[in-house]
């Protein structure tokens, strides 16, 4: 679905380029995922993608519905009607505060070709999917911080695109609506959309990425899967938690899994404790991000 090749971007006036030589390929259908702290160049490749930066170095290859794939075609001819294939949920908010929310969805669907017919049902329907049903006819000027993401949020799904461009989706979210974006994520992907993730929470890529682009310093040194990094990275240990009963002091023991079964001492230890858990230690994808880039993701 995308392509790009040894991309690099500058911003006027600065010293170094913000992404230096980025080549990835987005699958049609996949959740791609850039992880990274801030200031890593995830944004900005995302403004590329989007067309709202421009005069970049290298090539970039979208393949949408509005024609058939030409591989020769690169995003700097697309026109106008690019912005009717894809869709963009901005890192902070931005809506017109004395328009309802309602009236701010209304507005943006104006810049659509869209079907007219029962636009408004949609709308609130799109409304509804994130708990903003009730607060449809308010001023956005009144809405908390995570009722603006979450409006900022369903504004890209207005016309049913096919690739989405989501920029940290849950950021200032409370644990519960958190999930709601998180589920309608995973929903889309079902549906067969594409969708570009940025995000600094390595959680919200671990749940809902195929693929993620490890970002620092404006190069990606590792794309892989979460389950093959943590295949690759993690540590085959077993840590048990134990008492002597089920209400004395708990100890913990790490032992290796392999020939786990004929391990004396791990015998021993289950056959005279009181087992109060056991867990395999894998490593999480802040571990291995810290690994191999030796960077914090915050």
């Amino acid at each position: 679905m995308i392509i790009v090749q040894n991309l690099t971007y500058s911003y006027p006036k600065a010293e170094k380029p913000t992404v230096k030589e980025v080549s990835f390929e987005v699958v049609e259908g996949e959740i791609f995922g850039f992880l990274g702290p801030s200031g890593a160049g995830k944004s900005t490749t995302q403004k590329i993608l989007t067309k709202l930066l421009k005069n970049y170095e290298g090539n970039i290859f979208i393949k949408t519905q509005s024609q058939t794939y030409n591989p020769d075609k690169e995003l700097r001819e697309w026109k106008n009607e690019y912005y009717n294939q894809i869709g963009v949920g901005f890192e902070l908010p931005n809506h017109y505060s004395k328009l309802s929310a309602l009236e701010n969805l209304q507005f943006f669907a104006s810049f659509y070709e869209l079907d007219k017919q029962n636009i408004n049902q949609k709308l609130m329907q799109l409304l509804e999917s994130v708990g903003l049903g009730k607060d449809a006819k308010k001023k956005v000027q009144d809405f908390s911080k995570g009722m603006k993401m979450r409006l900022n949020f369903v504004r890209a799904l207005i016309h049913n695109p096919p690739i989405l461009f989501l920029d940290e989706p849950t950021s200032g979210l409370d644990p519960v609506n958190g999930k709601i974006i998180k589920d309608i994520i995973l929903n889309l992907k079902k549906e067969g959309k594409t969708i570009i993730l940025t995000t600094h929470h390595m959680n919200d890529a671990e749940q809902l990425c195929d693929r993620v682009a490890f970002m620092v310093d404006g190069k990606i040194p590792l794309i892989d899967s979460p389950k093959n990094l943590k295949e690759k990275y993690g540590k085959r240990i077993l840590k048990v938690e134990y008492s002597q009963n089920d209400k004395s002091e708990r100890q913990n023991e790490l032992f290796e899994l392999e020939n786990l079964g004929q391990n004396e001492g791990f015998q021993k230890l289950i056959q005279q404790n009181y087992i109060q858990s056991m867990h395999s230690q894998e490593a999480t994808l802040e571990d291995i991000f810290i690994e191999v880039t030796g960077k914090k993701l915050i």
